[in-house]
């Protein structure tokens, strides 16, 4: 099935990184946006004394593929890069929606603007799996809504999901009114 012209896999990788590195610091909050990625966040290894070398490891990725991608198509991504005797078995994998429905789109949108009449409302694709994967498989279309006003030096993209994720205290006020507003109108 073909997708939309947004979510087409980037077919030209060094291209693209090209084009990244031309736009500069804010070509990294698209580069997760455009390439399958893949982080080690699990390692495990153990002899059965400290002083033993461990015969084998395991290392658990969590790979991030965008839309149109496969299991199958990171193992050939990946298989390159590591050595012969190397396994790779994929633990788990859940299917995105297979179409992106943007109808409710333009009400939250409008809720930004009267909140915030210089901010932009922008959809956004994040690499990420959320409870929203479980609406999803019940043909259940959802959004993730994350209005917040940061100050200007604040780097959001940095800190998600890092050791010292946070967001200022004072980008509550905001997002819990918007939040509201939607609410109230959705109700």
């Amino acid at each position: 099935m073909p997708l939309p012209l947004g979510f087409r896999p980037v077919p030209q990788p060094a291209l693209t990184d090209r084009i990244l590195r031309l736009i500069g610091p804010a070509g990294a909050l698209l580069e997760t946006l455009l390439h399958n990625t893949v982080s080690p966040t699990i390692v495990r290894a153990g002899g059965p004394a400290i002083n033993v070398i461990p015969s084998e490891a395991t290392v658990e990725l969590d790979v991030r593929l965008l839309p149109g991608f496969t299991p199958e198509d990171a193992i050939a991504e990946l298989r390159p890069h590591l050595g012969p005797d190397v396994e790779l078995e994929v633990l788990s994998f859940e299917r995105g929606p297979a179409q992106v429905d943007m109808g409710l789109f333009g009400v939250l949108a409008g809720i930004l603007r009267e909140a915030d009449p210089e901010g932009r409302p922008t959809p956004l694709m994040v690499h990420g799996v959320t409870d929203a994967r479980f609406f999803s498989r019940l043909g259940i279309q959802t959004y993730g809504f994350l209005p917040m006003r940061l100050p200007p030096d604040f780097s959001f993209w940095e800190t998600l999901h890092a050791a010292d994720e946070r967001i200022p205290v004072e980008a509550l006020p905001f997002g819990a009114e918007a939040i509201y507003q939607a609410l109230q109108r959705f109700r």
